[in-house]
Parts: C-alpha cells; structure tokens; sequence
C-alpha cells in the first residue's frame, strides 16, 4: 500500500510527465507512470476486451480510451480505478512496465482508494464537456475508498470546480484511514438522507442527521465519522475549488 500510495501521489502531481534513460539501441521509460498506456494495453488485449468494449463500460469514448493507451491523455484516479476493476487486476499492476508477467485475471478485483491519493474532490473525477447532465443511478461513477467511504458523483458539466455527489458511510467509516482532518479551497455543503454523521470543523463538532444540512468553508480542517451503528447516507455538493494547488 506504502508503494501504490507513492505512486498515486507521484501521479497526482505530475499526471503527464515522463523520463527517459538512453540505451544505445532504444528509449526506455524510467518513470513508472509512463508505463501506463503500454501496460493498460498489453493486459486488455490480453484479457481479450476490445477497446470499444471498454469504453463502451466506462461510458466514454474510444478515442480517449485510445489516447490514455498512447500516451497522450492521463485519466483521472476514478477512471484508473475503474479501468483496473474492469480489467480485474490491482491498480498497482498498471504501473509496471510492459512485458512483465501478469495472471489473466479470473475474477474482479476488490479496488478501495485511499483518500490521500487526491487533494480535492474534483480531483476524482475526469472532467466534462457537457452542458446538460443526466445520470442514471445504475451508471453513475463510483469511488470506493479503504475508510469504508463511498462517493458516487450525481452529475457532471463543464463546470469544474464543481462536485455534485452522493455520499455514503458504513459504520465505523471515516473521511480517511489515520483520522487525520483534511482541508482543500472552495465550498461544501451538505444534506443527510439517513443515519448521522459526526462532522468536525476545526474545534467544532456537530451531528448531522437526516433531514438536517450544513455548508462550511473547506479550508477549515475537517473531518467526518459515521460513530453509529446504521449506514450514513447524504448528498454533497462542493463548490469553488478552482484556487490552485499548493
């Protein structure tokens, strides 16, 4: 996990970059990331889905499924995760060069993010073009993270400093793994459906419980837990993060 979350955070901060060293005979990549493309082609062809087939799964066109195999596009963390478990194989195994031994995957794989692969949560997403959004529940995309938190984004525009999502935490679930509070710019406001939610701002901890919503400025440290015994359900919408990363 130690090694997938440097990567991730590797991969966060410089989606596109590549190195080379040079052999006399040939070029060859010594930055994992630029693995990807090859890598995610060799082991699709090698489970035998067509590249129309995938991107027919993922909602997305060829040609971006094209280009992520090339080289010349980077996908976000929530298409990466999804192209792993669509391949059935540990997200990890996408970073590795080409050529190296790989099982033809037999069953899907369990795929968990940690929250730390991302500052903000447009940082999940691939970004849209479209100015009309109409999602179905069974086709929405979804991000599972080790916490025992789960995303599932509601609709998306062109607009990208915006995160319109539902929110779900288990029991016992919280916003990461070390309990550590987090904050990123912009805006969030949110709507419980069911169970509750012990919210923590800065020195200030609230209980938010269905029917009850809030909205806070996100560069105050937070925190969320779901301390009860019932699933924790709510929509939340986060606004303004377009200040850009430090």
């Amino acid at each position: 996990m130690a090694l997938l979350h440097g990567r991730f955070t590797a991969y966060s901060e410089r989606r596109a970059l590549t190195t080379y060293q040079k052999r006399p005979e040939e070029k060859v990549m010594t930055d994992p990331i630029a693995y990807l493309g090859p890598r995610l082609k060799e082991i699709r062809m090698k489970t035998g889905l067509s590249l129309r087939e995938i991107a027919r799964q993922l909602d997305v066109s060829p040609s971006f499924v094209s280009q992520i195999e090339n080289g010349k596009s980077q996908p976000s963390v929530a298409t990466l995760y999804a192209l792993a478990k669509l391949l059935s194989v540990p997200v990890d195994v996408l970073f590795e060069s080409a050529g190296d031994p790989v099982a033809v995957p037999t069953k899907p794989y369990d795929l968990e993010v940690n929250r730390n692969n991302f500052d903000h949560p447009t940082d999940a997403w691939d970004s849209s073009r479209a100015r009309i959004s109409a999602v179905n529940p069974n086709n929405r995309s979804v991000i599972t993270m080790d916490s025992g938190v789960t995303w599932e984004r509601l609709a998306a525009t062109s607009e990208e400093s915006v995160n319109f999502m539902e929110i779900v935490y288990e029991p016992g679930a919280e916003t990461n793994k070390s309990g550590e509070m987090i904050f990123h710019d912009g805006f969030e406001y949110g709507y419980a459906l069911a169970g509750e939610l012990e919210v923590t701002i800065g020195d200030l901890v609230l209980q938010l419980s269905a029917g009850h919503s809030m909205g806070f400025d996100s560069s105050i440290p937070h925190r969320f837990r779901n301390t009860g015994g019932t699933q924790f359900r709510g929509i939340w919408f986060v606004h303004g993060c377009n200040v850009a990363h430090s």
